[in-house]
Order: C-alpha cells, then sequence, then structure tokens
C-alpha cells in the first residue's frame, strides 16, 4: 500500500491523500477564511487542503515550511481556484460523469489496477471515495477553465513559426528537468515594487548557495502557480521556454541553480535537476486496422466479449477484416474506413492497444483484449521507422511555441483574475 501511495503523490494534487484527513469541521466550529467575489472559503476547507498538501510534502520526504507560511500559500491557491471556478460557472464548463468514469479509469491504469481496485484502495487507505471523485472532477473544470481562458490570448505568426523552424535544424532534442521559485511582480509595478522584489529574489538565490534545499524554498516563497509542487516544471526542452529562461536553463549542470531571471512576470531561480536527450529521435510507425465492439445499454461487456471472439473466428475462417469492421465496429470513424487506423506512434493509443499492437507481427491479428473503450481485434498491416514529415514537423513546431506562450500566460492570466476579483481575507483562530 506504500507503493501505491507514492505513486499517487503527483495525481491530481494528490486528492487520495486529500481525503485521509479528518474532517476539520468536526473539531472546530466552521468559520469565513476569505470572502471571493460573492463566494466564500471555510475553514474547514482551508484545514483539509492543508492537512493533504502538508502530508503529500512529507511523503516527498521533504520539510514543510512552518505551518502559518504553508497555510498562507494553501489559501492563496484555494482563492486563486474559487475565482477559476466562477468563471467556469459562468462559461458554462462542466465535466459529466463519462468523462469523470474515464479519467478515473486512466488513473486506475496508471497505478496498474482496475478501477473496482483502485475504489477499494482509497478506501482501504481511510479515503471517502465520492469526495475524491469531485476533487477529480474540479481538478478537470480548473484545467478546462485555464484551456479556455488562456488559450485565446495566444497566437502564434507564421513569422514565429518560420522562425522556429530555422532554428530547429540546428537544434538538439535535449530536455531539461525543471524546478522554479517565482518572485512575481505586479502588471504596473514601480520601480521600488521591482527593486524588492529583486532583492528577495537575490536572497533566496543567496540561501540556495549556502545549502537550502530547493523544493521546500519553493513551497514557502514562490508566487507561481506550481509553488505547492515545490516549483516543479517537468520535463521541458529549450524551445518550450521563453528566451531568457531557456538560456539560463542551458548553461546549467544537473544540481545547479541559476542567478534570478527577469521576465514580464517576476524574477525566477531555476534548479535544473536533471537533462536527458540531445540526438534526433526517429519514430517508430505502425499501420494498424481494428474492430471495436463496446458495451452498450443493451449489450452486456459478456457479450461484448462473445462477439468479439465469435468475429475473431470468422476472421480466422478468412472473413475479410474490412467487410467484418464496417458491419460490427463501434468505432464510426474507423469502421467506415475498414478498420483503419492510419500509421501510429508510440503514446499516441491507450496502453493495452499500444501493448497488443507492439506484440502482434506484421500481417497478423490479435485475439481479442479489452480495453476501457471495450473489446478490441487488431491488425498490424505494416511497420516503418519514420522521421517527421514536413507537416509534421510544422504542427509539432505550432504546438511547441503554444505551450511555451501557454507556460508565459498562464501566471499572467492567474495574477489579472485575482486582482479583478473582490477578496477579503479574515483573521480566524487556527489548531
Amino acid at each position: 500500500m506504500k507503493r501505491f501511495k507514492q505513486a499517487l503523490g503527483g495525481s491530481l494534487l494528490g486528492f487520495a491523500l486529500a481525503f485521509s484527513t479528518p474532517t476539520f469541521a468536526a473539531q472546530l466550529l466552521d468559520q469565513v477564511v476569505a470572502v471571493v467575489n460573492d463566494d466564500i472559503v471555510l475553514q474547514s476547507e482551508l484545514e483539509d487542503r492543508f492537512a493533504m498538501v502538508r502530508e503529500r510534502i512529507l511523503a516527498q520526504n521533504t520539510q514543510p515550511p512552518a505551518d502559518a507560511v504553508l497555510r498562507d500559500q494553501v489559501l492563496e491557491r484555494l482563492i486563486l481556484e474559487h475565482i477559476q471556478l466562477q468563471i467556469a460557472q459562468r462559461q458554462g464548463i462542466r465535466v459529466s460523469d463519462q468523462e469523470l468514469n474515464a479519467a478515473l479509469e486512466d488513473i486506475a491504469s496508471r497505478n496498474g489496477m482496475t478501477l473496482a481496485q483502485f475504489r477499494e484502495a482509497l478506501i482501504a487507505e481511510g479515503s471517502d471515495y465520492a469526495q475524491a471523485r469531485e476533487q477529480i472532477r474540479r481538478e478537470m473544470i480548473l484545467g478546462r477553465v485555464q484551456q479556455a481562458s488562456v488559450s485565446r490570448r495566444i497566437n502564434v505568426s507564421e513569422q514565429e513559426l518560420n522562425t522556429y523552424l530555422a532554428n530547429q535544424e540546428n537544434a538538439d532534442n535535449t530536455e531539461y528537468l525543471l524546478s522554479n521559485i517565482l518572485v512575481s511582480i505586479p502588471q504596473s509595478a514601480s520601480p521600488e515594487m521591482i527593486q524588492r522584489a529583486r532583492s528577495e529574489a537575490d536572497a533566496l538565490y543567496q540561501q540556495l548557495q549556502e545549502g537550502a534545499l530547493f523544493k521546500p524554498m519553493a513551497i514557502a516563497n514562490s508566487d507561481a502557480s506550481n509553488a505547492l509542487n515545490g516549483g516543479d516544471l517537468g520535463w521541458r526542452a529549450l524551445n518550450e521556454l521563453p528566451q531568457s529562461i531557456a538560456s539560463a536553463a542551458r548553461s546549467l549542470q544537473p544540481g545547479g541553480y541559476s542567478p534570478p531571471v527577469r521576465t514580464p512576470a517576476g524574477f525566477h531561480i531555476l534548479h535544473l535537476r536533471d537533462k536527458r536527450g540531445g540526438t534526433e529521435a526517429l519514430v517508430e510507425q505502425t499501420l494498424v486496422s481494428h474492430i471495436l465492439i463496446s458495451p452498450s445499454e443493451i449489450r452486456s461487456n459478456r457479450q461484448a466479449r462473445a462477439l468479439a471472439f465469435d468475429l475473431y473466428r470468422r476472421l480466422e475462417e478468412g472473413q475479410p477484416f474490412a467487410e467484418l469492421a464496417r458491419q460490427f465496429s463501434d468505432d464510426p470513424a474507423s469502421g467506415s474506413q475498414g478498420g483503419d487506423l492510419g500509421w501510429t506512434q508510440p503514446g499516441q493509443m491507450v496502453p493495452e492497444f499500444e501493448q497488443t499492437m507492439n506484440d502482434t507481427a506484421e500481417g497478423e491479428i490479435s485475439e481479442p483484449f479489452e480495453s476501457r473503450f471495450g473489446w478490441h481485434i487488431l491488425r498490424v498491416d505494416d511497420r516503418r521507422t519514420q522521421d517527421f514529415s514536413e507537416e509534421m514537423r510544422t504542427n509539432a513546431a505550432r504546438s511547441a511555441i503554444r505551450k511555451r506562450k501557454f507556460n508565459e500566460e498562464l501566471d499572467n492570466w492567474l495574477r489579472e483574475i485575482r486582482s479583478q476579483a473582490y477578496i477579503e481575507r479574515k483573521e480566524v483562530d487556527t489548531l
């Protein structure tokens, strides 16, 4: 169970830990800790989230900051969440039960479990499964409102695209595992405010040089939205980063820290944890067709499985794959094309499909197998090692530019919506 708990540590804010702590409201009469427009943040919500974040930090073998500092950081994140959820409500952004179930199945699969096993494991940890579902729904809504609101502010010009592609001709594919601390600057900051932020960033950098640990420093001091994750930025290619950040990252060795780097958002301190790659990667592609038989309101999973095996028998007897796909497949897009999925590449298909595809010889048909979509039969038609075509390079370039701009713009947008909201923080009692 310890391995399971660690595996969930980075998934959707470590939701499993959020529901294993006693509800604070049962210990103290609830109080309002913040007013956010026409909404409120209750002390029970703050204390439950505080306990979850603190436990997750400890589970990562990191010393959390002082309770008052961590509680303040958590409250700031909750205020931002409430503002975003209000925006989502106004824009009609929802997550259906079907979409939520698919996300849960994906999380369970990544932890090597079925959904039923995943539910039982959460319950065994003392978690409330219904609350866990709603926390995941909340995280999905936050992701969607960020995509909807920030993406519309991003435009990729042809000149940017051409410049990117030209630079890529001489670039390598090195990726950098980065963390950051951001000391933010208000949009209309005075020279005195900028100097105070610079001095604060310089002081934090000096503490790191003297041996302070980066993750606790980020949790306690960073103004970035990833502060409670220790400033983790994950693996990034340099072309996904602002130029000043990319230049600083390129000059670092694993384990190193950058002096404060100025961007429009403020002053960043980078920590390079690792790097990988550096050579051009060729893509192994598979030309594959499939027949999908899905359970439904009128077809049980057992009946779907029986039909899939019946079709497999008919294929072995020589009936044409494309004919059966057009007649029986529940994947309308590929079914109308005789099951043709075109050329696929690693990471494009669900794990069960990709594993079976990799294990099936060229020209062979697989036995029926199950994924979260239903029962599949696949045929491998061809394999090739393919360099990116011009169209794929262009699409990848546009995606990388948009990702870089999204990462730049998200913190700007979060600062904007906070500055435009009515926020009143209350003084309350704590344990």
